[in-house]
Formats: structure tokens, C-alpha cells, sequence
């Protein structure tokens, strides 16, 4: 039998597309190690460590998504939030402007929205920028020689280094998607997260015998890390196939046989998008209300407010993951668009009037998603828990649980199934037992 991980590098379009996305990724990682010029990297270095130990629960948050480059002030310090961010606003107004939906639907229309997408990104950028170079303002207050040149000269660089960064990023990601293998921008989340692994492991091994930890809650913590791991699995691979039956048709001078198939509707059908759309949104308001709440006295309640560990900020959370849950499905799986197909092409779902399959997927991509958005939200509180029942800390509680796990167990399920893909078009075995991912049916 012989061996898939061999038959990846056997391969020569395989082999290409995943050294090109390792190459991709390990720029992102250098790039996220070069600090904004003018930066001590020294002082700065010292100011967080101060932080970690006095438990600034933002800090932590936003160096989290950014994978270890916010506290580094590197030139990827924003990550690809604010082309998130960007995306969710223009999807939002796609909906809500009808004459800019049919503007995305023109010929050529998907580039311009493109290009106003990028453009919106770059603004987002300058905005956080604005705000990055005012929290090394606050930064410099408390702590001597932490900028080297002055603060309007520090401002300048960091909208121009940490927006081109940025921006940057997000070309590595389209490249990954359009040359590489997977998601490009899920997988620079993706590499973040693992590459702060190591070290959230070895800081678990020294607060244990530190005795900061109780070995006990320890394993109860790794036992639920497994049981997350094994439920987020068996969600994202979990399906309700809907039967369809098509009816023999002539097309041109050719005869269709009947045909008895099934629409394949997964309990979970968007994935970590809202996990990631959720996060983003909240990233945006809490890194302007860190930065600068220093100055105003309303951004400043309102970062204490929206701290990750408050009750606030975890329903509000939940409450963007349900709603993101809903508005993702109902743009990638429109039932409206799903029942037209099915009719246009002579199909009928056993038992239901063909005037009715509309009302009727509906009603079964609603009862999918409230349950599956609910066990999404349920996972991505998890950090939360952990921090205050068992005490342990953020790097390794948001590592442990949560928006990490469901991030990293995501995307990696749908890198291997687009290598399972182009294995098995290549004619070879896939990377699971009889060369397949296996989907539940619930």
C-alpha cells in the first residue's frame, strides 16, 4: 500500500502547490519577527512582559489573532483582520444595497467589488495604524527610550509600514489560494496559531512544576482539549442529505436518464467563518479602544468593558457567531437559488409540492444551523472557562480551547480534503482510510 504522505511529494502539481504555501507561510512568519522602525524592541519587549504578568486580557486578545506579532510591533502586526473585517462590510452592504449586488453580478463585477475591497481594506489599515502609533504614545509614557524617533515621524512609518504589512498579507493569502493548497487567509491564521504552540506547551510545563498550576486541573483541561478536538471533528464532518430525484429530459438531441441523487447539508455549513467573522469584528473596536482609551474617557470604559474575560464581551460574541452562522449559510446556500436548479432541471424532492422546496430547505438549513451555530459558540467560550475556573493563563487557554481549536481543526480538514482531491485525480490513495474523508450522516 502505498504511502499518501509519499504520494504528495510524488506528485509534481501537488508537490509545487504545498512547498509553494509552506514558502508563503514561513514569510509570513520572518515578517511577523521585523518590528515598525523607530520601535526599541528592547524596552518594548520588557513593557509586555510587565503586561502578561499584570494580566492585560486586550493585549493578549489582539496578539492572539495576530500570532504573536501585535506585542512585537512588526510590520504584520494587524494580521489579516482588517481585510476581514473589510470582506463582512462588504458582503453586509451587498445585501443591503441592491443596486451594488447587481453591480457584483454584471460581467467584470465580481473585480470592481474586488478592487473597492481592497481599497476599504487599506482604509480599515490606517485607521488601526492610527491607533497603533497612539498606543506607543501611551506605551512611551510609562516606559524611557521606547521610541527612537519622535512620535509624529513613528505615526507616519507605522501607516505606511504596518498598511503596506498588511496588505501584503493579504496577496500572500490569494496567492496561497490561487497557487498554493487550502484557504490562504484561513491558513495565516492557521500558521499564527501553530506557530505559538511550542511555546504555550513548554509555559504549561514550567507553571506545573512552578506548582502556579494544579497538575489535576492540568489533566482535566488536556482530557477536555482532547473531547473538544473529537466533537469538532465529528460536527464538521456531520451531514443531512436532502434526496432529490430527477425525472428523464431531452437536451438537444440527447436523453437523460432518471437520476436519484441528494443535496448534501452539513450541520455546521460555514464552517469557522463565523468564528473568524465574529472575531474580527470585535478585534476592530477593542484594538481602537486599547490604543486610544488611554486619551478619551469613553474609549476607556469601553475597553473595560469589552475585556474578553467580561460577561459582556462573551454574549455579545455569541450573538455574532449565531448571526454569522445564519447570514454565511444564507449567502453560500441560498435555498431560493437551490429549489430554482432543482426545478430547472426537472429534479423533485420526494414528498414535497415543487412549490414548497423553498419553505421546506429552509426550514432544514434552520434547524442545522441554530444547533450548530449554538455548539460553535458553546466551543468558542471555552478559554473564557478555562481562565477563570482553573486560573490558567491566556496564551495557553486560548491555545487550549475555543476560537484556536475550531480554527485549527477547520482548516485543516478542508486543506486535506482539497489534497485529497488532486490525490485522487492523480490516480493515488488519500491521506485517510479507503482514500476518503468520511462525512456522518445524521
Amino acid at each position: 500500500m502505498a504511502n499518501p504522505i509519499v504520494g504528495i511529494f510524488r506528485v509534481k502539481e501537488l508537490r509545487e502547490r504545498v512547498m509553494f504555501t509552506l514558502g508563503m507561510l514561513i514569510v509570513f512568519r520572518i515578517g511577523a519577527v521585523f518590528p515598525i522602525p523607530g520601535i526599541n524592541v528592547r524596552e518594548l519587549s520588557r513593557y509586555f512582559m510587565d503586561q502578561v504578568n499584570t494580566g492585560n486580557a486586550i493585549v493578549d486578545y489582539l496578539d492572539f489573532f495576530a500570532g504573536g506579532a501585535f506585542t512585537n510591533f512588526s510590520v504584520f502586526m494587524l494580521g489579516i483582520m482588517p481585510y476581514i473585517s473589510m470582506s463582512i462590510i462588504m458582503q453586509l452592504l451587498l445585501i443591503v444595497f441592491p443596486s451594488l449586488k447587481k453591480i457584483s453580478q454584471e460581467e467584470g463585477g465580481k473585480k470592481k467589488i474586488q478592487k473597492w475591497q481592497r481599497y476599504g481594506t487599506v482604509l480599515v489599515c490606517i485607521i488601526q495604524s492610527l491607533a497603533v502609533s497612539q498606543f506607543a504614545r501611551t506605551i512611551s509614557q510609562s516606559v524611557n527610550n521606547v521610541l527612537y524617533v519622535s512620535l509624529f515621524q513613528f505615526t507616519l512609518i507605522a501607516i505606511l509600514t504596518v498598511t503596506t504589512g498588511t496588505m501584503f498579507l493579504m496577496w500572500i493569502g490569494e496567492q496561497i489560494t490561487k497557487r498554493g493548497i487550502g484557504n490562504g487567509i484561513s491558513l495565516i491564521i492557521f500558521a499564527g496559531i501553530v506557530a505559538r504552540l511550542p511555546s504555550a506547551v513548554w509555559e504549561l510545563i514550567q507553571m506545573t512544576r512552578r506548582g502556579d498550576l494544579n497538575p489535576l486541573f492540568v489533566i482535566i483541561v488536556i482530557i477536555m482539549f482532547v473531547a473538544v478536538i473529537t466533537l469538532v471533528v465529528y460536527e464538521q464532518q456531520g451531514q443531512r442529505k436532502i434526496p432529490v430525484n430527477y425525472a428523464k429530459r431531452v437536451v438537444g438531441r440527447k436523453m437523460y436518464g432518471s437520476q436519484n441523487t441528494y443535496i448534501p447539508f452539513k450541520i455546521n455549513p460555514s464552517g469557522v467563518i463565523p468564528v473568524i467573522f465574529a472575531s474580527s469584528i470585535l478585534t476592530f473596536p477593542l484594538q481602537i479602544a486599547q490604543t486610544v482609551g488611554g486619551n478619551v474617557t469613553w474609549l476607556s470604559q469601553l475597553a473595560q468593558a469589552l475585556n474578553p474575560r467580561g460577561v459582556l464581551y462573551n454574549i455579545i460574541y455569541v450573538l455574532l457567531i449565531i448571526f454569522f452562522a445564519y447570514f454565511y449559510t444564507q449567502v453560500t446556500l441560498n435555498p431560493i437559488e437551490i429549489a430554482k436548479q432543482i426545478r430547472e432541471n426537472g429534479g423533485s424532492i420526494p414528498g414535497i409540492r415543487s412549490e414548497k422546496i423553498e419553505e421546506y430547505l429552509t426550514r432544514i438549513l434552520n434547524r442545522i444551523v441554530l444547533p450548530g451555530s449554538m455548539y460553535l459558540a458553546m466551543i468558542a467560550i471555552i478559554p473564557t472557562i478555562i481562565q477563570i475556573i482553573f486560573g490558567f493563563p491566556p496564551s495557553i487557554s486560548y491555545l487550549m480551547g475555543g476560537t484556536s481549536l475550531l480554527i485549527l481543526v477547520g482548516v485543516d480538514l478542508d486543506t486535506m480534503s482539497q489534497i485529497e482531491g488532486l490525490l485522487k485525480m492523480h490516480h493515488h490513495e488519500g491521506l485517510v482510510k479507503r482514500g476518503r474523508l468520511r462525512g456522518r450522516n445524521l
